[in-house]
């Protein structure tokens, strides 16, 4: 069951978590999401996306991991296609409306769309790491949702494939930048450009998974991978992912001046944590 966040605002309810098509369950430092449309092969809309946001946004302050799978065969088969017709899914706009006329608003457009990347942008915060568990297709959005993800981790059935090109459309959900920065941009443009399915062992040579297993352990070797992630410190987990985070951008001198300012931060809090105990 979802809990109550200790920061601000209150998470989601079951209801609204039903209905965006996810389930939360938070057990200490741990949280799993699970996409859970099964009728849908597991296809999300608009609307799973800001409930991502929610979650990531209400999150106990305790949690240190997030856990995203699929539920049962599949992580997700994408973005729901029904948001690309005039009528959209119940209960949602759809992306379309308007735009064949000129009617539509382009600049509310782009702000709607840049409030379902934060579905997938807070998955990077340096405080937290995440994990995707990923069982058979991931397409698209799917994809791009494993993409947000620190760390992958592919069952052997898994696919990986960036559709969107294929639709006459772009990835526009965060996953062209972490997509480039782990395969480069040649192989990228190939993957993008011709929407074909990348394999598990394939991603793995590229990159794309850290760990692939077989269908039937995949969950014991998620639980194996979160075991390990709790049992560093938190703060030095916060503090190196965030130095690893700017490392690309960084120059080698910006980069060891950062190491330098990081590591100063943590040897006061150890000296302080010392004091403290000898007091």
């Amino acid at each position: 069951m979802a809990q109550a966040a200790h920061g601000p605002g209150a998470a989601p309810t079951e209801e609204q978590l039903s209905r965006a098509g996810l389930r939360l369950a938070v057990d200490g430092p741990v949280a799993r999401i699970t996409i859970s449309r099964p009728e849908r092969r597991n296809a999300m809309t608009g609307r799973t996306w800001t409930t991502l946001a929610h979650i990531g946004h209400t999150l106990p302050n305790d949690v240190r991991i997030v856990v995203v799978a699929g539920d049962g065969d599949i992580f997700s088969a994408g973005i729901d296609l029904a948001m690309f017709t005039p009528e959209g899914v119940d209960g949602e706009r759809s992306i379309v409306a308007g735009l064949a006329d000129g009617s539509a608003d382009t600049a509310d457009l782009e702000e709607y769309i840049a409030g379902l990347q934060e579905g997938f942008l807070w998955l990077r915060r340096p405080d937290l790491v995440t994990v995707a568990a990923v069982r058979g297709h991931a397409i698209g959005a799917g994809f791009q949702l494993a993409l947000s993800c620190d760390l992958r981790v592919l069952a052997d059935d898994a696919s990986l494939c960036m559709k969107e090109p294929a639709l006459g459309l772009v990835p526009d959900l965060t996953g062209t930048k972490p997509l480039v920065d782990i395969v480069g941009v040649h192989r990228a443009t190939e993957i993008c450009l011709t929407a074909r399915r990348v394999g598990a062992h394939e991603a793995r040579e590229l990159g794309l998974a850290e760990l692939v297993v077989g269908v039937d352990e995949l969950p014991g070797a998620v639980d194996d991978l979160v075991q390990a992630l709790l049992a560093t410190d938190r703060d030095a987990a916060t503090a190196t992912k965030a130095l690893l985070q700017q490392a690309a951008g960084n120059t080698l001198e910006q980069q060891a001046a950062a190491e330098r300012r990081a590591q100063i931060g943590r040897l006061t809090a150890l000296a302080a944590g010392m004091a403290a105990g000898r007091g």
